[in-house]
């Protein structure tokens, strides 16, 4: 996953303005209802103002709740305001409870301005999205716009100019990359072809250039020098690359103006905060790691001898090698003895190894009569024990709390070129696939497509989702390897 330097958030400060004044308003409306006055009259409540300004800060810069917000319908705003009210109100309840101020706050206030803030920030967002396409851009639709097109793609993209939400200009004609008989386009003029193109611009009243990228590059770029020597603005389309991609940004390398693609991409301000909780989850399971392997450790070693962990060399983010840590759950020669068993993998192309039972899992045995009997190590792999030691893996950067699985060197040499989206970003203890039935997905193919999913849609709430159903999978039993 691509590591923008650039805050994206920033250019919706204004609906986090409009939020953060809803709130204060569904406030004291509430603390009117309910008690008869403001409630900056007493100190817990004060506290409890900021606080409430704090976690919706926060909130809408963590869950990226303003993403597309001028491209919302109706519905999707409602959505979008159920589902942000509904985090500031479990937060705000979080902070009651770990202050134990419980019986201190009204919680019939709390509830009433749940409600409120529900109503009055989604009226908010409306009026300020119909001020900013009927007020703000007023003028910007008085600017003429002149756009040269291709003769083939002239319609389709002059249409999407013409349905943009918010319409900032108006295009005044159009001028084709080679002379024609068409006298309109989709009710706009064609005023000139390419070549006429600067001495048309030239003469008539044009405030911006809208230019069709896919035009041939020596006239089009003979164009763009003269809209420059005329100081006239320039709006280049670049042409289409990486239709499938959910991400294209300008952005600047060495000093050059480059488009970026990418299958999904994170702010700094992302980065830092999933690091972060990477760092305190990894802290916390470290400990956690240490008391296991110091329960667990002698009862390994007795049923065979050797290390506790086991490391391994895995394939971590964009192709780089690691060594993963595991609590050893299988004999010393379980490397070796995977190529005798591979006509028994359940992943038939062989892009992952599973079996239905693993004789090299330290305790596992077959009797003579068929029985089955399993011992220490089916157990820590059961129970998931032995990917504890991955927070280590965390702690040092090359493993993050949620992502993909890294696959094995033997593994890796075989993808083709849409498996490698998997190691578009760090390898997790936990992810996506974990959580939705591993051991049942014997495709390798649906495993890509559920590690792609997570990728294209990355967010820290969906992080935060997939901790919790790791949690109800590992205390349940479910999806073990």
């Amino acid at each position: 996953m691509y590591k923008r330097y650039k805050q994206d958030w920033l250019k919706h400060v204004d609906f986090f303005i409009v939020d953060e004044i809803a709130l204060q308003i569904a406030y004291i409306c509430a603390s009117l209802i309910r008690h008869g006055t403001v409630p900056y009259t007493r100190s817990i409540y004060v506290n409890l103002s900021l606080w409430l300004v704090l976690i919706d800060f926060a909130s809408l810069i963590l869950f990226d709740a303003m993403h597309n917000v001028m491209k919302r319908g109706y519905i999707e705003e409602i959505t979008s305001v159920i589902r942000h009210a509904s985090i500031v109100f479990g937060l705000t309840a979080v902070y009651v409870f770990v202050t134990k101020l419980g019986d201190d706050y009204s919680r019939m206030l709390i509830v009433i301005g749940y409600g409120l803030y529900m109503i009055i920030t989604y009226i908010m967002r409306l009026i300020w999205k119909a001020v900013l396409r009927n007020v703000f851009f007023v003028g910007s639709k008085k600017r003429v716009m002149v756009v040269v097109l291709h003769s083939t793609s002239a319609r389709k993209t002059l249409e999407r100019l013409l349905n943009s939400n918010v319409g900032r200009f108006f295009i005044a004609g159009v001028i084709i990359d080679k002379k024609t008989d068409i006298k309109e386009i989709e009710g706009v003029p064609v005023v000139a072809s390419l070549e006429d193109a600067s001495g048309y611009i030239a003469k008539r009243w044009v405030d911006d250039v809208f230019i069709d990228g896919s035009i041939d590059d020596r006239k089009t770029a003979k164009l763009v020098e003269d809209c420059i020597t005329m100081a006239v603005p320039v709006h280049y389309l670049v042409p289409a690359i990486g239709e499938g991609l959910n991400k294209q940004f300008v952005e600047k390398i060495a000093g050059m103006t480059v488009l970026t693609s990418s299958i999904n991409s994170a702010t700094p301000m992302q980065n830092f905060v999933k690091r972060s909780f990477d760092i305190i989850g990894a802290l916390i399971g470290s400990v956690i790691t240490l008391i296991i392997m110091v329960i667990v450790g002698p009862m390994i070693k007795k049923e065979s001898p050797g290390p506790i962990l086991y490391r391994q060399e895995r394939i971590g983010l964009n192709g780089k090698k690691f060594k993963i840590f595991k609590l050893r759950s299988m004999y010393m020669d379980a490397d070796e003895r995977k190529k005798e068993l591979m006509d028994k993998n359940r992943v038939k192309d062989g892009m992952m190894f599973k079996l239905d039972f693993d004789p090299r899992i330290i305790g596992n045995k077959e009797l003579p009569d068929g029985t089955r009997k399993t011992g220490i190590g089916e157990f820590i792999r059961k129970t998931s024990l032995d990917e504890f030691p991955q927070f280590f893996n965390v702690l040092a950067g090359q493993m993050s709390l949620v992502g993909t699985r890294p696959p094995t060197v033997d593994e890796w040499e075989k993808y083709e070129f849409h498996h490698r989206a998997r190691l578009a970003c760090k390898p997790g203890i936990t992810g996506l696939w974990q959580v939705s039935g591993r051991s049942e997905i014997t495709d390798f193919e649906q495993v890509v497509k559920l590690d792609t999913e997570y990728i294209t849609n990355w967010s820290f709430a969906l992080d935060v989702k997939i901790l919790f159903k790791t949690v109800v999978v590992v205390l349940g039993g479910e999806g073990a390897m």
